[in-house]
């Protein structure tokens, strides 16, 4: 055994006193055995094994249904290395404070040690971690999130280089409850919280607050990106990363279906990964990409067969639904489903449900953990220690008036600065009012585990060390006529979009230069089979001078948070302003 990590387990164990130590091993049989320890305590429920064959229907306390980003801590020892962006506590105050939680709480329960790669085996990506838990819940989903077990123990070895990761329910006390990161000392604790973005220190915790702090040591980038391949009718394959902020459509656009012309042609779409990146410079000077993960965390509620079909596929066979409504067929329903509604069932919080009840049935943060294997359109290389090379990054955001359909950044300084002023906007139930424009750098704003202008600086530095980096976009599929009615119509249309983009990475692809960056001409994108017409694409792609004007005004003061912005940033605003003729 590894001295190391054994070392580590008694240590974790004299403070938290489980009553015994259950090794996973990853196996087909543990996962059985689990479950059917799960559902004997009511923690798992069975679902209809004929039209859900392997699936699970979990229920979370109800004051314990999400991330708690106010509970969530960076633990740096100067408190400037966290940054202004992330809630700081001094590591000695939090291992104190978090300890006194931990003490004794697994006493009665099962401690599972849960030893998980991230990434691939083999792969220079791939990272190890540790996590010790007393949720069954947390094991079955990290076995579907991570390659569990044996596999991560014959890739740690003898060295001591893994994450230390530390989990209890303990009470489920929302007054007791907390997440922290500790990125010099490798190590999470995270306590009070039974839910999956807060138990899974796989996903949010490892794979982006951790590692992007990683990455920025060991000179890679860690990104809150999906990845998709897009193949032509010659079999060449493209790959872009992109990312999102919530709300924008990111899974949709990682298992999009291309509109029928397109099919018909040959093109083809696959799915690498629906939420993280991580990218290393590879041998040919270009930026290659690997999805860490194992399996699929998502959103239910607004997922359906209009909105997303092969994430519906990709659920019907051994996937853990949590917080949706139970039908009396033992099926799962939640809003924005394809199917009416249950005329009965049980809502999210295992309650008598009808939908004249007056309230949700599914909780609006009711997930999914699905395998990515499962996805029809997974790519063949998903599982490929290189990694895929990245050939374009789109940020994108949700906004009605400022950003056109699509634009090219300069280069890649410009191309940074678009990532980090990126933003989206809440609207009113009024038809075209906008609400609260958020900031949202990069879609990593509350995942980066340092100091945000640190961040920003790494990216620079990356740009000036790739020999052959991506090209730069961003894409808005929400804006809006005066009406409020959006002009796009958004989901597989949004394949006409991304071609453009990879045909301008091969020096395609029409378009005109703008102060913003280079815009489509209008007839740069393809509509075949579309209904859009002239004036609508006109709309789509025009460049507001006077609302970009406004925006910049709040990117000042967005910007001015950040005590460590680098020059550049500066330089860029003030590039645009002059361009815009401010």
């Amino acid at each position: 055994m590894n001295a190391a990590v054994t070392s580590w387990i008694e240590e974790m164990a004299k403070l938290t006193k489980p009553d015994r130590i259950v090794w996973v091993d990853g196996s087909e049989e543990e996962r059985e055995r689990l479950t059917a320890e799960a559902m004997a305590t009511g923690e798992l429920h069975r679902l209809n094994q004929e039209k859900l064959p392997g699936c699970v229907l979990h229920r979370t306390a109800p004051n314990d249904v999400a991330r708690v980003e106010h509970l969530t801590f960076i633990c740096t020892r100067k408190k400037e290395d966290a940054g202004p962006t992330n809630n700081w506590m001094a590591p000695e105050e939090a291992y104190r404070r978090l300890g006194e939680i931990f003490d004794g709480s697994m006493r009665g329960r099962t401690m599972y040690v849960v030893p998980y790669l991230m990434g691939i085996p083999g792969s220079p990506f791939s990272k190890v971690g540790i996590e010790l838990t007393d949720s069954i819940y947390v094991v079955l989903n990290m076995r579907i999130m991570t390659r569990m077990g044996r596999v991560a123990l014959a890739e740690l070895g003898e060295s001591a280089d893994f994450l230390r990761g530390l989990h209890s329910k303990a009470d489920l006390n929302p007054e007791r409850r907390f997440i922290c990161h500790f990125p010099e000392d490798n190590t999470i604790w995270s306590v009070g919280s039974g839910y999956g973005g807060n138990g899974l220190l796989g996903k949010k915790c490892f794979a982006l607050r951790i590692a992007s702090y990683m990455g920025r040591q060991e000179g890679w980038m860690d990104e809150h990106m999906l990845i998709v391949g897009i193949e032509d009718p010659a079999g060449n394959v493209s790959y872009v990363a992109a990312a999102f902020p919530s709300a924008c459509g990111k899974t949709n656009l990682a298992m999009m279906i291309p509109p029928a012309p397109f099919r018909a042609a040959g093109y083809k779409v696959w799915t690498v990964g629906d939420d993280i990146a991580w990218m290393r410079i590879g041998p040919d000077g270009r930026l290659w990409a690997i999805n860490p993960e194992t399996g699929f965390f998502g959103v239910a509620p607004g997922t359906s067969y209009k909105t997303n079909p092969m994430a519906m596929e990709t659920v019907r066979r051994d996937t853990i639904f949590t917080n949706v409504v139970l039908t009396p067929e033992g099926t799962v329903w939640w809003e924005g489903m394809d199917e009416e509604p249950p005329a009965q069932g049980l809502d999210w919080q295992g309650r008598p449900w009808t939908p004249a009840s007056g309230e949700k049935g599914a909780h609006p943060n009711a997930r999914f953990t699905a395998p990515a294997k499962n996805c029809p359109i997974i790519s063949p290389e998903w599982e490929n220690p290189r990694g895929v090379p990245i050939s374009a990054i789109v940020f994108g955001g949700r906004r009605a008036r400022v950003a056109p359909l699509v634009y090219q950044s300069f280069d890649w300084e410009h191309g940074v600065y678009v990532g980090a002023s990126m933003a989206s906007e809440t609207t009113t139930a009024a038809a075209g009012k906008v609400g609260v424009v958020r900031r949202d750098p990069m879609a990593m704003l509350p995942f980066c585990g340092y100091n945000m202008g640190d961040y920003f600086a790494h990216w620079l530095e990356m740009g000036r060390r790739i020999p052959n980096p991506p090209k730069i976009f961003h894409v808005n599929w929400f804006r809006t006529d005066e009406a409020g009615r959006f002009l796009w119509p958004g989901y597989g249309e949004n394949f006409r979009v991304i071609k453009w983009i990879l045909d301008r990475c091969q020096g395609r692809g029409e378009a005109r230069e703008t102060p913003i960056g280079y815009v489509p001409t209008e007839e740069g994108i393809d509509l075949t089979g579309l209904d859009l017409d002239r004036e609508t694409m006109r709309h789509l792609l025009a460049v507001d001078r006077e609302a970009w004007l406004g925006d910049l005004e709040d990117q000042e003061t967005f910007f001015a948070r950040f005590d460590r912005l680098p020059p550049a940033i500066h330089g860029q605003m003030e590039a645009l302003r002059r361009r815009l003729g401010g």
